[in-house]
């Protein structure tokens, strides 16, 4: 299988990672005025899960290291396969809740709050089971990115501000969703053998754990999901009538974009977690957070109502957050 053999390379695969995370949301920001979030996310599994077996049947059954996909399937201990499979399961509950806490909050409050909550519970618990890095740049880094994620809700609040909002019930949400988005990671990472290139008996390599990871999300949707389109927190109720009368090609194939987009992502932190480390990883990957402000600043043009003021904001929050990524890189080399 193909194995990242370098911390910088493992760098470049964790920055690719935050680059999908903070991107995939995309496609669904292009098909939301004629496609409910809930059916869009059946397209949205659907992807993750095709791009997780394209990776494995190729780069995860090519090269001389490890072992490749067929055989790491058939050896693998029904412990590690369960230990993927609930990561699966915990990101998908993690991610419904938040954007169904951004349906009710919205940004300024769903995001900040749960991916914020995410990235310290989510570096510290893969820290405290696979300690890897200087921790004094490690959580110095989280700390500045952090940060930025809090000048992003402030600047969010102050377009908002004038907007009757009951945000009480969207922050509980929010805060469920970050608690287990920050666990999820460390389920698949369990998973893993330790070492890629001679893997133990037992234990998963990367691109098997994914395969199981996706499903694991995509056959939980069939409970979660299906209970998001029928009895909403938020919004409409949707049927799987509707994903048939509703749904066109094109729709169909911007869900599968955004799930494989996203996959992609993940699969990249997986691979390079040997070299990076399990808590860098993913604290890399969640920095999509400023990488959705991006889109959001540059693109969608959602701070077009800011102040002029209160531009300052943007800044101080991307400048913080560069800070915190470099302090993040930095610390695997300290």
């Amino acid at each position: 299988m193909y194995i990242v053999n370098s911390y910088p390379l493992a760098v470049l695969f964790c920055i690719i990672t935050m680059l999908c995370w903070g991107s995939w949301a995309n496609t669904q920001k292009l098909s939301s005025k004629k496609w409910p979030f809930q059916l869009f996310y059946w397209d949205y599994g659907l992807g993750i899960v095709l791009i997780t077996l394209l990776l494995a049947f190729t780069l995860g059954s090519s090269g001389s290291g490890g072992r490749d996909f067929m055989s790491d399937l058939t050896q693998a201990s029904k412990g590690n396969l369960g230990s993927a499979f609930i990561g699966g399961v915990i990101f998908n509950f993690a991610n419904l809740l938040l954007v169904i806490a951004i349906d009710i909050a919205g940004m300024a409050i769903a995001f900040p709050v749960g991916i914020g909550l995410a990235l310290v519970i989510g570096v510290l618990a893969n820290y405290l089971d696979q300690p890897a890095g200087d921790p004094l740049y490690l959580f110095l880094g989280v700390l500045f990115v952090t940060i930025a994620i809090i000048i992003d809700a402030i600047a969010y609040k102050t377009i908002l501000k004038s907007q009757d909002k009951k945000p009480l019930k969207g922050i509980a949400i929010s805060v469920l969703a970050g608690i287990a988005m920050g666990f999820f990671f460390k389920y698949v990472a369990n998973s893993m053998a330790t070492d890629f290139v001679n893997p133990e008996v037992g234990k998963l390599t990367p691109y098997t754990a994914l395969v199981i990871f996706s499903f694991g999300l995509f056959l939980s949707s069939f409970i979660l999901n299906t209970i998001n389109m029928y009895w909403p927190i938020s919004g409409e109720k949707v049927s799987f009538k509707e994903y048939v009368s509703l749904g066109t090609p094109k729709l169909h194939l911007i869900g599968i974009l955004g799930g494989a987009i996203w996959g992609i992502g993940m699969s990249f932190s997986i691979i390079a977690s040997e070299q990076a480390g399990p808590a860098i990883a993913y604290g890399l990957g969640q920095g999509a957070t400023m990488v959705a402000a991006f889109w959001g600043v540059f693109i969608w043009k959602e701070f077009k109502d800011l102040p002029d003021t209160k531009n300052w904001l943007i800044w101080a929050m991307f400048s913080c957050f560069l800070i915190g990524l470099g302090l993040i890189i930095y610390s695997r080399i300290a």
